[in-house]
């Protein structure tokens, strides 16, 4: 009959204890990687731990696709270093290099401009409107190592909510469905 036809009649056949029971196991499922994640973003000082390069700018030294580990440590940022940072209004984080770093007597920060390595100008035209460094509350994390293109599952599911939508009902389906 089909995956679809036997889960469907899996489904008939549960009882309201089994029910209850799968829906607490992925409960407990959901909330066990939410706990990896905050255990993440305590260990790394990073507010997000992960993330996927989501353009070319990046390349040769990142394609589209590579999963980044970020860490936010104590060092000073350096020229050289691949930062991930946000910018006021906007909601995608952007992992570009660091090419100057403008130490402020004041304080211990730092400010920092950056550019794409596959890109021709530094990234003022990208900072907020008279902005001309990032400061230290852009500064999201540095990469410390990759996957290539193991996130580019992420970009698909991006641009075509569809297949998320799929992806997680079949997901779930297989999750209630499970005989064990």
């Amino acid at each position: 009959m089909g995956f679809i036809g036997d889960s469907i009649d899996s489904l008939k056949s549960f009882s309201v204890r089994h029910t209850i029971e799968q829906v607490i196991t992925l409960g407990m499922i959901v909330s066990s990687a939410l706990i990896i994640w905050k255990f993440l973003m305590c260990v790394t000082g990073s507010e997000s731990p992960v993330v996927v390069v989501l353009s070319e700018s990046m390349e040769p030294a990142f394609q589209r696709g590579d999963i980044l580990f970020l860490r936010m440590g104590e060092d000073p940022i350096r020229a050289g270093e691949i930062v991930v940072f946000n910018i006021d209004r906007r909601e995608i984080p952007i992992v570009h290099r660091v090419i100057k770093v403008h130490e402020r007597n004041d304080t211990r920060y730092i400010d920092v401009l950056t550019k794409g390595d596959n890109n021709d100008q530094d990234d003022r035209v990208l900072y907020a409107p008279g902005q001309q460094w990032l400061q230290h509350e852009h500064i999201m994390g540095r990469a410390v190592g990759f996957l290539p293109y193991v996130g580019y599952i992420t970009i698909i599911m991006t641009e075509n909510p569809i297949i998320k939508y799929i992806l997680i009902g079949a997901l779930g389906l297989l999750a209630i469905t499970s005989k064990d």
